[in-house]
């Protein structure tokens, strides 16, 4: 237990020296009372659109939760860059880069203003691990909690996740669909707030902070607009004064067992291949030796059991409605799959939460552990000539496991997407999109606009693509990403020429051209990088500390 709550607040607002610091609380409220409260720092990511248009009012329902159990909240924001707004522009760029900005911003306003404890509220994808990233580095007792999924689109008597919309501008390409067709399609596929509703990369997130501790179960899982969110809220608000009270710290619930478990959810559920990014630079941030050689293994032994979209049929929606994230834990639990003497920020292990799920009698979500959709997870490490250092694919679907072809060569993303709407892509080949990755990038962009243009134009099971960029976790198809070493720094994927034959197979793990060693070497050799894409600013400056995709993009010292 904490003998003194406050002892971080303390050096901020007792004594007369800092009176001057009190002052400019009491301009804004609070009462002297207030601050001899413990003091605890509600993280808001805002921008004006869906993922966290709603979090400021449920900020509030958080304040509730801490001023009912003894506390004084005290609210600030930070950014967030809407993933689905900026794909296939250079702002997408923004997306990943803001990761470690948010991680930072909230670094800094605990740092400056001692606060006792966090509660850190999330939406779009980066705005999650980066809240966790952030209480690794700061490890004081905290909360995450994901402001929730949004509904599915409606339209003509069929749902649809928002990653429809991309496969729609495809489908518009081929003839396949109307411009009208698209134009009404897009009013109605975000129907609201919340974030992306499939098991794409913020659900994804969302399930792993439940399941590697630092949100509640039960949480992350209820959605935006659902009125028990406001009640959740303030039942984490609550939670980060019984977390200070006990004295659970980040790092105590971050543990290797924790990450495990969490990569173990991930394949389940056919999560979003930026798990292993962030995951790895997660524990980067907690102090935890973890590569990404650490998730092939685990996911091989972890069956598919979640049946959701991209891969699957349903949306986070129907998650909640089969009984939410727990029952999905209490499926890892007692197939045997993960640790359950993990803790968590209640206090209890994973097994003690995960041991309250109510599953729903006779939901089809989430499969019986006797009937899996798959023996073995959705996420494939592949290694080669192409990629030494590692890269990933998504094999939750019914992805082919092998593809030979040659390879079409592009060097931004803008004219990989042109040449697959202008029908310049045919069955067999391979799509090659480089310098795209961390540095040459920078930022390491999503390329689901061209992903999704391919599956439109009825190309996704005989075209693959692969990139030293990344994938929205709304792509489907096999798509390789993460390629490292990334093409700017000299990686073999610089090499590629038009129509060199690439090799893609799951089975084996591999990824690989059909050139000799010396031809390779030879062709490196006479490479040369080419000048930076920017040269001042956030953008040049990520670029000059940024690490590789295998050491999960990280900001060096």
């Amino acid at each position: 237990m904490n003998s003194d709550p406050r002892s971080r607040s303390r050096i901020l607002l007792d004594g007369v020296n800092r009176a001057a610091a009190r002052s400019y609380f009491h301009a804004v409220g609070y009462t002297s009372d207030d601050l001899q409260k413990p003091l605890i720092g509600v993280g808001v990511p805002y921008a004006q659109m869906s993922c966290n248009f709603h979090l400021p009012e449920l900020a509030q329902s958080i304040h509730e939760g801490i001023r009912a159990a003894g506390g004084a909240p005290f609210q600030f924001n930070t950014v967030s860059a809407h993933d689905g707004i900026t794909m296939g522009t250079e702002g997408m760029k923004t997306s990943l880069i803001s990761r470690d900005l948010i991680a930072d911003s909230i670094e800094l306003m605990a740092r400056a203003y001692y606060f006792d404890a966090l509660v850190l509220l999330c939406g779009c994808d980066k705005t999650i691990p980066a809240a966790g990233m952030a209480l690794a580095r700061l490890n004081i007792p905290g909360v995450v909690l994901y402001g929730g999924t949004i509904m599915p689109g409606h339209w003509r008597g069929k749902d649809y996740a928002v990653g429809a919309i991309f496969e729609a501008i495809g489908a518009v390409a081929a003839g396949k669909m109307s411009e009208a067709d698209l134009h009404e399609f897009e009013q109605v596929v975000c129907p609201g707030p919340g974030a992306c509703g499939g098991q794409y990369t913020a659900n994804t997130m969302a399930t792993v902070m439940e399941i590697i501790g630092l949100s509640p179960f039960g949480a992350n899982s209820v959605p935006a607009v659902d009125p028990r969110k406001k009640d959740v809220a303030r039942n984490v608000g609550a939670m980060a004064l019984e977390t200070l009270k006990r004295d659970i710290k980040p790092r105590d619930i971050l543990t290797r067992a924790a990450f495990e478990n969490a990569i173990a959810c991930v394949a389940m559920t056919g999560g979003s291949t930026n798990a292993v990014l962030h995951l790895i630079a997660l524990a980067r941030e907690a102090g935890v030796p973890l590569t990404i050689d650490d998730f092939d293994p685990i996911s091989a032994r972890t069956p598919l059991y979640a049946d959701l979209v991209p891969g699957g049929r349903f949306t986070a929606v129907e998650v909640d409605r089969a009984g939410g994230i727990p029952v999905i834990a209490k499926r890892l639990l007692d197939g045997g799959y993960v640790q359950g003497d993990a803790l968590t920020v209640t206090g209890n292990t994973f097994a003690q939460e995960a041991n309250n799920a109510r599953e729903v009698a006779g939901q089809v979500v989430i499969r019986p552990l006797n009937d899996p959709l798959k023996a073995t997870g959705g996420l494939v490490i592949l290694k080669g000539n192409l990629a030494p250092d590692g890269a990933v694919v998504k094999v939750a679907g019914h992805e082919r496991p092998y593809h030979r072809g040659p390879a079409r060569i592009f060097n931004r993303e803008e004219d990989a997407m042109d040449a697959v709407t202008q029908g310049k892509i045919e069955a067999g080949d391979t799509v090659v999109i480089r310098y795209e990755g961390p540095r040459g990038g920078p930022g390491m962009r999503e390329m689901l606009g061209v992903t999704a243009a391919i599956v439109g134009k009825g190309l996704g099971e005989s075209v693959a693509l692969i990139t030293d960029g990344r994938f929205s976790g709304a792509t489907r198809g096999l798509m390789v990403g993460h390629i490292a070493p990334e093409a700017f720094v000299g990686g073999p994927i610089a090499a590629l020429q038009e129509g060199d034959k690439v090799v893609i197979d799951v089975d084996k793990r591999a990824l690989s051209v059909e050139l000799g060693e010396k031809e390779l070497r030879e062709r490196l050799g006479n490479w040369s990088a080419p000048p930076p894409r920017y040269t001042h600013g956030v953008m040049a400056r990520y670029a000059l500390l940024v690490s590789q995709a295998n050491e999960g993009a990280v900001l060096k010292p």
